[in-house]
C-alpha cells in the first residue's frame, strides 16, 4: 500500500514546475492562445491563490489550486494529474480538497472554466458529478466558444467520500492509504 498526501506545494519546486510545464503546453495544444486561462507560476505564487499538490510515496500525481474571487468566491485553477497517474482518482481528491478548503473558509460558491474542446471531455465529467454546472462567464471571463464555465454551491457540510477516490486523502495534511 502507498500513502498519498494533499499539502499546500511550492509551484517554484522542480518537480512542480515540469508538471506544471506540462500542463500549459497541453492547454496551449489544445485552445487557442486567448482561451489559454492556466495560470503560470508567478500566478500560482499570488497571495488570492492557494496551490497544492498530491504525492504518493513522494511522487507528485497532480497539482490544484484554489483562486480566491471575492470574499464569497473562489476558482479551481490550474488543476492537472500527471499523465500516467490519470485514472487513479487524482483529480477527484484534488477537487475535494479544494472544495473542503472552500468550505473551511465559508465561501459559497466555487467556479472554474475549462475548454470546450473534446480533449476536455473527461475534466467536464469529473467536474459535472463534482456537482458543478454550466454557468455564463464570470469574474473577468468573456464569453467563448473554447471555454466551458461551470459552477457550484459550496455546501457547508462535509460531502460523502467519492467511492473512485475514497483511498485518497481529502484533508491536510493527514496520510491515508491508496490502493496498489
Amino acid at each position: 500500500m502507498q500513502t498519498s498526501v494533499i499539502a499546500p506545494d511550492d509551484p517554484r519546486a522542480p518537480d512542480v514546475r515540469q508538471l506544471l510545464e506540462r500542463h500549459l503546453a497541453l492547454m496551449n495544444a489544445q485552445s487557442p492562445p486567448e482561451d489559454v486561462h492556466a495560470l503560470d507560476v508567478d500566478g500560482l505564487v499570488d497571495r488570492s491563490v492557494t496551490f497544492v499538490s498530491l504525492r504518493s510515496e513522494g511522487v507528485l500525481l497532480g497539482v490544484a489550486a484554489l483562486k480566491q474571487r471575492d470574499a464569497t468566491h473562489a476558482e479551481v485553477k490550474s488543476m492537472h494529474t500527471a499523465e500516467e497517474a490519470r485514472g487513479r482518482g487524482v483529480g477527484r481528491a484534488l477537487l475535494d480538497h479544494l472544495l473542503g478548503l472552500a468550505r473551511e473558509r465559508g465561501l459559497e460558491r466555487v467556479s472554474l472554466e475549462t475548454g470546450s474542446q473534446p480533449g476536455f471531455a473527461p475534466a467536464r465529467a469529473l467536474y459535472a458529478r463534482a456537482g458543478f454546472a454550466e454557468c455564463g462567464p464570470f469574474a473577468d471571463y468573456l464569453p467563448s466558444p473554447h471555454s466551458t464555465f461551470m459552477t457550484r454551491v459550496v455546501d457547508p457540510r462535509p460531502a460523502p467520500v467519492d467511492d473512485a477516490a475514497e483511498h485518497l486523502v481529502r484533508t491536510r495534511p493527514a496520510p491515508v492509504t491508496e490502493r496498489a
